[in-house]
């Protein structure tokens, strides 16, 4: 297949899913299914950030949800406090109401007399501040676990193992300080976005468009980080890490800094969520949900950003309608599974890579039926 006719159908695939993507909402009125559909496209970013991941920089990074979480807990306890619930108590110190409500009979009402840790609460008045920490502290424990890992040169599975594990302990984190993050509950009751005095419902048109263009934004640039030169020399190091730093090539800090980028994209996903979905809970940090952004980027295809975005949003899609069906109520999981399995078992490159040999076979073909005729053209007489 020729180069240009890959980038034109490439072209054609992003372009087709901006318009769409933007263009809904001229097409759909429904405020509570594009709220739907923008969690979806939530879990697109994430198959993104897998791909970025795990395609591109052959890091499989099973704790994804570790990243996800954190960001979505951040911003989730800046929009509980401008939750006008959260001081139904009475009382002004710059708490969540369940700290009130754990409080002892008659106990001071200082701050730091409530809960032991509550002033980690206190910069979270400022909502510009969860939305900073959203996408800081994720770059911050990548830059932190990346370095570890990769200066250490660990690879393959044993980088899978770490980060899984790494996931798994922050959720016992999150669960175990429960008077700081309300253990089980997460965080719920929470208030709006509120940009230049803007309140954003999440049922709102503007608030589906909020995530609709990050999410083509975050595309965009990934796509474009993906053919920069780093980007190249990156590919270059999960074919084959020997060969690079033979080469010169510094391959920790290209992995360190590609791992960064996805969880930031990661992080950047979580904040979105809580926006649409008005809690937090410690289940995002569950093996499988790590797992299941796996799941998407593999039947979308982890070689192609696009594919797994397309992948993410098209099995959440299935998962949801087969789950409220009544016929496949107690089966769904099942379902997804085997499809999942069939997927990997005959489309090893996924959903991505089934179009490409499909474009392949259709330049095969033009280019077939070209050369027969300037054959009979040249020989009239046959």
């Amino acid at each position: 297949m020729s180069n240009k006719a890959f980038l034109l159908g490439d072209r054609a695939v992003y372009i087709a899913f901006i318009v769409i993507v933007l263009g809904l909402p001229l097409l759909v009125d429904d405020v509570f299914w594009l709220n739907r559909v923008a969690r979806y496209l939530v879990f697109g970013m994430l198959g993104i950030a897998m791909a970025l991941s795990w395609g591109y920089a052959g890091i499989l990074n099973l704790g994804q949800g570790l990243f996800f979480g954190v960001g979505a807990y951040m911003v989730a306890m800046s929009l509980k406090l401008q939750s006008w619930t959260s001081m139904q108590q009475g009382s002004d110190t710059p708490v969540p109401d369940f700290m009130l409500w754990n409080a002892q009979p008659g106990a001071p009402t200082d701050l730091c007399c409530i809960v032991p840790g509550s002033w980690l609460w206190i910069p979270f008045q400022a909502q510009w501040f969860g939305i900073f920490m959203a996408i800081a502290l994720p770059v911050v424990l990548a830059l932190i676990i990346g370095a570890t890992i990769f200066r250490l040169r660990v690879s393959g599975v044993y980088v899978a193992i770490i980060t899984l594990a790494l996931v798994l302990l922050t959720r016992l984190i999150f669960i175990d300080a429960q008077p700081i993050t309300n253990g089980f509950n997460g965080l719920t009751d929470l208030g709006w976005l509120t940009v230049g005095g803007i309140e954003f419902d999440p049922l709102m048109v503007g608030t589906y468009y909020i995530v609709a263009v990050s999410v083509c934004i975050v595309l965009l640039l990934t796509r474009w980080l993906v053919s920069t030169r780093a980007g190249l020399i990156l590919q270059s190091t999960r074919d084959d890490a020997n060969r690079a730093r033979y080469l010169g090539y510094d391959v920790a800090s290209y992995q360190i800094f590609f791992f960064t980028v996805s969880a930031a994209i990661a992080g950047f996903a979580g904040l979105l969520f809580v926006i649409v979905s008005e809690f937090a809970t410690p289940t995002y940090f569950d093996i499988a949900f790590s797992i299941s952004m796996v799941v998407w980027a593999a039947v979308g295809g982890r070689s192609s950003l696009i594919g797994a975005a397309i992948g993410a949003i098209l099995i959440n899609t299935i998962e949801a309608t087969v789950s409220e069906s009544e016929m496949f109520q107690q089966a769904w999981r099942l379902i997804i599974g085997v499809l999942f399995v069939l997927i990997v078992l005959y489309m090893p490159r996924g959903l991505a890579g089934l179009a490409r040999d499909l474009l392949a076979r259709l330049v095969a073909l033009g280019r077939g039926k070209q050369a027969d005729s300037a054959k009979a053209s040249r020989n009239p007489a046959e």
